[in-house]
């Protein structure tokens, strides 16, 4: 994916800019970025071991609260971690009723064998697993289980791959070392090997609109550090190019979502 998910090894401040970007953003990310499938939370229940119905949770680095209400609706008492002030409002907003305290996963605001479950959607690569791993594992009882998931762009799809070499182009970006760091993401996610990681591959699509791609598109971190400028300029040509492709207005996004699950010993 040329959309680079920074490592938390990257120079710090350019580390902590891309983080914070999302706050500006947090209403377009809300309405434009894709949610998870009902696939997803099957095998997250499988592989932890339990239904999420009644299950206390831990969703950390909530964002707008996209994998935080799938979470609620399935029956979890969810409490929501999020650092950013931008974010934490929109999550507010649309999740009155859902607990949210402000925090990350280097430093967990939450007491000691607190969840059964620990989720990170698409947020795991903001954190230092040689802090949020002990984080994790402080937070969760006994038998509880650590679930990390991204939704990564389904590059065999021959127009989605297209699109992303032209989004890699334009970012300098090298999409064959991004798609070995994907391959790799179970290593990275904790390279102190204290956690037994089970991977599992959901493959899912949604059909929107071409603004609403490349309103999630912009929505990322990559672009949002750039002069907006050169972004908006880049989503223009980009918005041209999809129309003559698809001139019905609807581009057809597959994702497969990579899900990592641990439990806790």
């Amino acid at each position: 994916m040329p959309l680079t998910q920074p490592s938390p090894a990257e120079p710090h401040p350019e580390h902590a800019a891309r983080a914070a970007s999302f706050n500006s953003v947090a209403a377009q990310y809300a309405a434009n970025r894709p949610s998870y499938p009902p696939a997803l939370l099957d095998a997250v229940e499988e592989l932890a071991g339990r239904p999420l119905s009644g299950a206390r949770a831990v969703d950390v680095g909530a964002g707008t609260g996209i994998a935080t209400a799938l979470l609620h609706a399935r029956g979890a008492n969810v409490l929501a971690v999020e650092p950013g002030a931008g974010m934490a409002a929109e999550f507010r907003r649309a999740l009155p009723h859902v607990p949210l305290v402000r925090g990350d996963g280097d430093a967990l605001p939450v007491a000691d064998a607190h969840a059964d479950l620990v989720t990170y959607a698409q947020s795991w690569h903001w954190t230092d697993p040689a802090r949020s791993v002990p984080e994790a594992l402080r937070v969760l009882r006994p038998g509880g289980a650590l679930a990390l998931w991204w939704n990564t762009e389904a590059l065999d799809v021959g127009w989605i791959a297209d699109a992303a070499g032209r989004v890699a182009r334009f970012l300098d970006v090298d999409v064959a070392a991004e798609q070995r760091k994907s391959s790799d993401r179970v290593e990275r996610a904790d390279p102190s090997g204290r956690l037994d990681f089970t991977r599992r591959t959901v493959r899912w699509s949604r059909r929107v609109p071409v603004d609403t791609h490349l309103a999630n598109l912009g929505s990322h971190s990559a672009f949002l550090v750039i002069p907006a400028e050169r972004g908006a300029a880049f989503l223009a040509e980009e918005r041209a190019r999809l129309l003559r492709a698809f001139p019905d207005g609807e581009v057809e996004e597959t994702y497969d979502v990579v899900l990592l699950v641990a439990r806790a010993h």
